[in-house]
């Protein structure tokens, strides 16, 4: 702060020749003081072109052993490197941190990858092959909630030369290169990490992507760019993620010009106002056909779902044009099989085995069954008591069975919060429950083996153990389990696409799992802002946004 001085002159003239003059100093002193870097960061060249992100997604951790949340994997995707990738606006699968796509072995088993050089850590370690291994073991070794996707395929991850990794796979897995695309599967600094069960680093990342984290606070996540970086700089000065606590919040914060980006987690009826409003405000909207699916799970241990014309019954009442058009407003894509529909081998089942909303068909199934009016199938619906959308679903589907089904089926419908939920799915609470899946890689295996792998278990008893169990769908068929293990050492693109059309066959007939809609992912952005995409992979790249520039 400047402050003036007192000057206390007789002659009054010569006071205010005095007073001009130091007035004249004192504004250039400010003009001069005002031209110099400050550290106030409103002024800043950095800080202007630093691009504010409103989220209502909150990490939990970006430990990348142990982060298995949506936010979480793309702040990973920003902040660190893979040893593969994705052109951008593509599925085409590169190498990142590799240099060529793995040399495999004939049996499928063995994978050589050569290693990047010239790349080091934001801690200043640089990398190379045994970094990477020592990234992969840690991965696997701490147990955390991502493990399996590596502790269930990986025999061995070994350095075998400086700039030379070799991963030995228990089976052949076909899927196994995009699987090393996955967010957490990133390199991450020996220095800076250490492998043993447990040992995660929540709030702290440490490896050689564009970005390094600069601050990790409770309600803004700071990452700055990283000048040492490999690949191609970033076009902003950096990434201020603001976490809002409700997304009334973010969308007031975007219409107000609080922020410069709204990604993800804002109400239907909030995406439908910043549409209308875009062309006449200049907003940016920026859409993509989502890879998440949702979608019901029927418990086949429970009465009247343990009777497989129910579960038909149950499947032939969804009228999934219906429901994107009062639930989601139009910002969905029915999907009619677990895999979504852009993917090679989707076939849609339930469109073809059930339509949308054959009640004809569910009144059939159902009096078949020895069901009426007097005996109607009772089930219940459950869904996360903090989604709008899921309690919309439900009610949408009650009103139509009141309607329509002649009291041959009674929806009593009932919430729970989401984490009470997932604790609970794997011990059989629930007769049924509305989730969504949100793929961990590009291929249609983590769209199927996560629901119906059953690895103990019998036809009396159902899934005692596996991905379906997991699921609280308890489902088991032997069929498609030597079926999801054939995909999966299937080398031969057709062979295997093959095999997946007959596991959705099979899906549709038993019925243990209702697939519903896919969500398209949102983001807007400020009239001045530029380069803002969202991959098909459903990433969200924060390097090539830019601010005031084309």
């Amino acid at each position: 702060m400047v402050k003036h001085k007192s000057f206390n002159f007789i002659n009054h003239s010569r006071q205010s020749i005095i007073q001009f003059v130091g007035l004249f100093c004192l504004c250039c002193f400010l003009v001069i003081s005002c031209s110099q870097p400050q550290n106030n960061s409103l002024t800043t060249q950095t800080d202007t072109d630093r691009i504010t992100i409103g989220t209502t997604l909150k990490p939990r951790t970006i430990d990348p052993a142990d982060a298995y949340e949506v936010i979480s994997g793309n702040l990973l995707y920003n902040l660190g490197d893979r040893l593969y990738g994705y052109n951008l606006g593509t599925t085409e699968l590169v190498p990142q941190l590799a240099t060529e796509m793995p040399k495999i072995s004939a049996d499928g088993i063995t994978y050589t990858i050569p290693i990047r050089q010239g790349v080091i850590f934001h801690d200043g370690t640089p990398f190379n092959a045994e970094a990477m291994a020592f990234s992969l073991n840690r991965f696997i070794a701490s147990a955390g909630p991502p493990s399996s996707l590596l502790n269930n395929t990986v025999e061995s991850v070994e350095a075998t030369g400086e700039y030379q990794l070799t991963i030995k796979l228990k089976k052949p897995f076909a899927a196994f290169t995009p699987l090393l695309a996955f967010s957490g599967l990133c390199a991450i600094s020996p220095q800076s990490y250490a492998i043993g069960q447990n040992q995660f680093q929540p709030d702290t990342f440490v490896g050689t992507g564009p970005y390094k984290l600069a601050e990790y606070g409770t309600d803004v996540l700071r990452l700055d760019v990283f000048e040492n970086y490999w690949g191609e700089k970033a076009k902003n000065e950096g990434i201020d993620l603001q976490i809002f606590s409700s997304s009334a919040n973010l969308f007031n914060a975007f219409k107000t010009g609080a922020i410069d980006v709204a990604y993800g987690s804002l109400d239907t009826d909030q995406i439908t106002n910043l549409e209308t409003e875009a062309s006449r405000q200049g907003w940016k909207v920026v859409s993509t056909d989502g890879k998440t699916v949702n979608y019901m799970v029927l418990n086949l241990n429970l009465e009247p779902l343990n009777n497989k014309a129910v579960r038909q019954a149950l499947a032939s009442i969804i009228d999934r044009k219906l429901l994107n058009e009062r639930v989601l407003q139009g910002k969905g894509e029915p999907v009619y099989s677990l895999i979504p529909t852009k993917f090679d081998g989707y076939k849609p089942v339930f469109q073809e085995n059930y339509g949308d909303g054959n009640f004809d068909k569910a009144k059939d199934l159902l009096e078949g069954a020895g069901y009426s009016s007097e005996n109607p199938a009772q089930i219940e619906i459950w869904y996360a008591a903090n989604s709008t959308k899921r309690q919309l679903t439900a009610s949408t589907l009650k009103a139509s069975v009141e309607q329509k089904l002649e009291g041959l089926m009674e929806l009593e419908l009932n919430s729970v919060e989401a984490a009470t939920a997932f604790n609970n799915l794997d011990k059989g609470v629930y007769p049924t429950f509305i989730l969504d899946w949100y793929g961990d890689f590009v291929d249609a295996d983590n769209y199927i083996q996560p629901f119906l792998e059953c690895t103990k278990g019998s036809k009396e008893k159902g899934c005692e153990e596996g991905a379906s169990q997991f699921q609280g769908s308890f489902y088991y068929n032997e069929r498609i389990n030597k079926l999801i293990q054939q995909q999966r050492q299937e080398q031969n693109p057709e062979k295997r696409e093959a095999i997946f059309i007959e596991i959705q066959e099979l899906l549709g007939e038993d019925v243990p799992f209702i697939p519903l809609w896919l969500d398209k992912d949102y983001v807007f952005a400020q009239k001045n802002i530029s380069g803002v995409s969202l991959e098909p992979t459903q990433q969200f790249p924060f390097w090539v946004i830019n601010k005031g520039r084309e």
